[in-house]
């Protein structure tokens, strides 16, 4: 499948977890990508592996200067700037009453602020490309999980942004676009290990019965959102969890 063909995709936390897997994808179907990462080790690996549509750039989303680095890296690279996957977020999970100002500020700054300047420094680019925006959601902030007070607060902070940037931005034919995903990642793996009879209770609520691969499972619904497949699809809020959540 070579749908991306020719794309330049910008993916934040695009080493490791989720953010590999939509690099890989990405890469799959014809994109080269600006993977941008603290993860020094998995960077180079993902680079390595994809030699030429793969750049990995070390940096920590929640420094401005970062997203206009990623930037002006595509640019000298690859000559252009065709999309922008927003996926990492850093967050810890406390009860509310216990969350400190440093718990909130490295969700939202690692979060929120990471998506609004990573949106920022791409606009002008986007905009001659006509390109499309990728966000990240959670069914976390939906449902209002326990103990996520920092990450939900955030997460939806990002989906209001989002519907307005599809808004103010359609004039511009830039599409913004947010996916929720519940996938297994190695952080949910050991979780499953740790408490298998609290995964095996979200497992039976899933409609699908699983949770789903980073690569094989959401990463598609990155890469459509991404490819003028879903050129008449702005503002909207897909679910990638097998079911779990259905928006109304």
């Amino acid at each position: 499948m070579d749908n991306l063909n020719n794309q330049i995709i910008i993916v934040t936390g695009g080493a490791a977890g989720i953010g590999g897997g939509i690099t890989s994808e990405l890469v799959k179907r014809g994109a080269s990508v600006i993977a941008v990462d603290v993860n020094e080790e998995a960077g180079l690996a993902i680079e390595k592996k994809n030699e030429g549509k793969v750049i990995f750039l070390k940096g920590d989303v929640s420094q401005e200067a970062v997203a206009q680095e990623a930037v002006e890296l595509a640019l000298t690279k690859f000559g252009k700037l065709t999309g922008l996957v927003n996926n990492a977020h850093v967050s810890r999970q406390k009860p509310l009453m216990e969350l400190t100002e440093d718990d909130w500020s490295i969700s939202f700054d690692t979060g929120f602020r990471a998506t609004l300047n990573f949106m920022k420094a791409a606009y002008n680019e986007l905009k001659k490309s006509e390109g499309a925006i990728v966000n990240f959601g959670s069914g976390a902030a939906l449902q209002g999980s326990r103990f996520q007070a920092s990450y939900a607060a955030a997460k939806e902070a990002i989906r209001g942004l989002s519907r307005v940037a599809a808004n103010e931005w359609a004039a511009d034919n830039i599409r913004v676009n947010v996916v929720c995903p519940l996938a297994l990642t190695a952080g949910v793996e050991k979780w499953k290990e740790n408490f298998p009879e609290d995964y095996n209770h979200v497992v039976e609520k899933i409609p699908l019965g699983r949770f789903g691969d980073p690569q094989s499972d959401v990463a598609p619904i990155v890469a459509f959102l991404l490819s003028e497949d879903s050129k008449y699809m702005t503002g909207q809020t897909l679910m990638a969890d097998g079911g779990d959540i259905k928006l109304r």
